[in-house]
């Protein structure tokens, strides 16, 4: 009893599959030796920073970002009420749209 082989070949949609982790490997090399390099670099950077500011005008701006009172710190408004917001005023609008046509059509129509 001979037991049929599959063949040789790859079936296309699992090559492109291969071929995609391979692609996405290659951007995951490059992204992990860029941060690599990022990371070797770190040391100038803080070296420059504990330098100090220069400027004292840069240092008093980035102070009073960093105040837990300002508006950053704050949470954003979500989205949904936003979009809500605006629904709601645009019915409001409508509304007014049309009882000003309903009062147009009426005076001008006698």
């Amino acid at each position: 009893m001979a037991m049929s082989r599959r063949s040789r070949k790859s079936s296309p949609p699992l090559r492109r599959r291969q071929e995609e982790i391979a692609r996405q490997e290659a951007d995951l090399h490059e992204r992990l030796e860029k941060l690599e390099r990022l990371v070797a670099k770190v040391p100038q950077i803080k070296k420059n920073t504990e330098q100090g500011p220069k400027d004292k005008r840069f240092s008093v701006s980035v102070a009073a970002q960093d105040q837990p009172g300002s508006r950053r710190s704050r949470r954003p408004r979500s989205l949904r009420k936003e979009r809500r917001d605006g629904q709601i005023i645009f019915l409001l609008l409508l509304v007014a749209l049309a009882a000003t046509v309903i009062w147009l059509i009426s005076n001008l129509h006698s």
